[in-house]
């Protein structure tokens, strides 16, 4: 009997993307910017989709660019994606009161808000680790394109990830904690070699 069955075989969730959902990129992915990421959705949507890579650190500090957090704890900042590479975003759970503006993600989490309050905040309190992340870009979706990606097993979709492990994430440690989340299916991915022709 001949059996064809292929152990690197992945396949998505059926989890359907939203605001405040997660995105988590399946083992083989090439991609510098995702490979091994997690993506929190900002915006999903008919016009399309934007999102930011949660365990992607580069080597620059916030503090570096704002003189007024010279006397403030390091602040490290994120690769969001390949999107306006040249802007600032963040996320937070400091809620709308504290920073104006703020866009409701999940229960715990929001997105953008009154920099200039949120600066302020900043060197009012210290450190804003665990509550507070900062990225360079975003990653960004056309009208369908992350639909069509989700179908072709480029992604899994959680909905199940609360904000301080969100917040914390700084590496592929994270991307393999997702996928344990997901189940015993989806924990064996963790194993899998990011080439499994090297294998």
């Amino acid at each position: 009997m001949n059996t064809d069955f292929n152990i690197f075989a992945i396949q998505h969730n059926d989890v359907l993307p939203t605001r405040g959902g997660v995105l988590i990129a399946e083992p083989f992915m090439k991609d510098a910017y995702f490979q091994r990421g997690v993506v929190l959705l900002a915006e999903h949507n008919d016009d399309g989709s934007m999102g930011f890579v949660l365990n992607k650190k580069t080597n620059f500090i916030l503090n570096d660019f704002f003189p007024e957090l010279e006397q403030v704890e390091k602040i490290p900042v994120f690769l969001g994606g390949p999107v306006g590479s040249n802007r600032l975003f963040f996320i937070h759970t400091l809620g709308e009161k504290v920073l104006p503006g703020a866009v409701q993600l999940t229960k715990e989490l929001y997105f953008d808000g009154n920099f200039e309050r949120l600066l302020e905040y900043i060197v009012a309190n210290g450190s804003p680790e665990g509550k507070i992340k900062f990225f360079l870009g975003y990653s960004g979706w056309t009208p369908g394109q992350l639909k069509n990606e989700i179908k072709e097993n480029f992604w899994l979709v959680s909905r199940n990830i609360p904000a301080e492990p969100i917040l914390q994430a700084d590496n592929e440690l994270f991307w393999k904690e997702a996928l344990g989340q997901l189940g015993s299916k989806y924990k064996t991915w963790a194993k899998f070699p990011k080439d499994p022709d090297l294998n």
